[in-house]
């Protein structure tokens, strides 16, 4: 009896300590010092994608392209990020010539080993899946397919100016992705493309590209060019989303998708692209900011932090 009540008591005390252990456990998964990750703040992204919108249509060559590049480049420098400019002139197949900027912010910019998070703030200049065809020649005010990924990426800034991380961080704004027509892939993605032929010994540790990501029905899926060239780095960031409780992330393969992280990993960076593609409203009238959730963009942005805290 006493031996039997001896073991009880042990496993009651073994049962009383595994909240503990597991508290402990999920603490380690989330990396050392993981208490210091600046929390993502939801509601400033979506300000930061309603005021992109507020703009208007901002394809290249519009005024509202001009003007979006000012707001761009004066939130990034607000918020303490050494500012440069990459202009350059893309001509496309129709024979039309884009001037274009990349605008690339960079934190701790000593720091040797850098983390390049990126996204595309172009609109497309014409809504040709609009399942109306007189709507196919008319500008989309781009929420999701454009400002989504910018405002996640102004957010985290905004959160590097208070809180400097290790590693150095470099974000690196897009111009260009969206003006290209179905059937003509290289008139996508210029501004990357352009970005990776003038690296100059640029080599980031990890690129993550964010496009679409302010969907309110989010699913992201482990894109193809993105499994096949990184997938170290694409399972490290599913890994922490599944440990922050992130559904929104599925470990479900997807087709390989032609985006800015294309030309990077064809230029040797470890890059991945975090996408929804499967979105209704895609070059249509209606991507508007209706259509797109502050949760959405605070699963991406909080899974980009603790990933470059992580390091």
């Amino acid at each position: 009896m006493q031996q039997r009540n001896s073991s009880s008591s042990t496993s009651r005390r073994i049962a009383a300590a595994l909240p503990l252990l597991t508290a402990v456990i999920l603490a380690a998964l989330t990396g050392c010092g993981s208490g210091d990750v600046p929390e993502f703040d939801s509601a400033s992204a979506f300000t930061f994608l309603e005021q992109q919108v507020d703009i208007g249509f901002r394809y290249p060559g519009s005024p509202e392209h001009k003007q979006l590049q000012k707001y761009l480049t004066g939130r990034l420098q607000e918020f303490g990020a050494n500012v440069s400019l990459q202009p350059f002139e893309a001509v496309l197949t129709t024979g039309d010539t884009l001037n274009l900027i990349n605008i690339i912010g960079n934190y701790n910019r000593k720091a040797s080993k850098r983390i390049m998070l990126a996204a595309h703030y172009d609109t497309r200049p014409f809504a040709d899946r609009d399942p109306d065809p007189t709507n196919r020649d008319k500008p989309i005010a781009g929420a999701n397919d454009g400002a989504s990924g910018v405002a996640v990426l102004l957010e985290i800034a905004r959160l590097l100016g208070e809180s400097e991380p290790s590693v150095g961080v470099d974000i690196v704004l897009f111009d260009g992705e969206d003006y290209g027509r179905e059937g003509t892939a290289i008139d996508y993605c210029l501004g990357s493309a352009h970005f990776a032929r003038r690296l100059r010994g640029y080599k980031p540790y990890a690129a993550i590209v964010i496009d679409m990501i302010g969907d309110s029905d989010l699913e992201i899926m482990m894109e193809g060019y993105s499994r096949a060239a990184s997938p170290v780095l694409l399972g490290e960031l599913f890994d922490i989303a599944e440990q922050l409780g992130y559904g929104q992330f599925r470990r479900k393969k997807m087709e390989a998708i032609i985006d800015d992280h294309l030309p990077l990993i064809q230029a040797g960076i470890n890059a991945v692209d975090l996408i929804d593609f499967d979105y209704d409203y895609w070059h249509t009238l209606e991507d508007t900011p209706d259509k797109c959730s502050p949760e959405s963009l605070e699963a991406v942005g909080n899974v980009l932090l603790h990933y470059i805290w992580r390091q």
